[in-house]
């Protein structure tokens, strides 16, 4: 079973027991934490997506440590100028343990489907019925002082 999980606003594919280094969670170390939006889950071949969200579907995860990952180093350079600027970087990360994943509600793909289908049918009968609108009052006013200025 493994979820595809949106975390600090970036998508993770998990499975039980997996190790994910996120972008710095507010949290303590050695506490649990709960993801909402999972957005697809598979269930041994059993998959639901969901819309964008599944709703009821949740991710529990342990913070196990805060820690910075490897510096990256910015170099920017333009020949003949003399400029030159050298930069560095340290992401702060959290390193997470994914202890469950629970599959609760949601529909399946195949319903999901179906239901993408249906909108499209109504919007085109809806479009077909429609007036033309009135045209709108034109404001004399402004016009008039736009001339008179002039």
């Amino acid at each position: 079973m493994y979820a595809i999980v949106e975390i600090a606003g970036q998508q993770f594919k998990v499975s039980k027991d997996l190790k994910v280094y996120v972008h710095r969670l507010a949290n303590e170390e050695g506490s649990k934490v709960s993801f909402d939006k999972v957005l697809l889950l598979d269930d041994n071949g059993n998959i639901t997506l969901g819309a964008p969200a599944i709703e009821g579907a949740s991710v529990e995860a342990k913070v196990l440590s805060h820690l910075k990952g490897d510096k990256v180093i910015v170099f920017k350079k333009k020949r003949r100028k003399g400029y030159k600027k050298r930069n560095g970087h340290r992401q702060s990360l959290t390193q997470i343990v994914i202890e469950g994943i629970s599959a609760t509600g949601g529909k399946k793909a195949a319903k999901a489907e179906k239901a993408v289908a249906e909108p499209k049918a109504e919007k085109a009968v809806a479009a077909e019925p429609k007036a033309p609108k009135a045209p709108k009052a034109k404001k004399a006013d402004t016009e008039t002082t736009t001339e008179e200025n002039n």
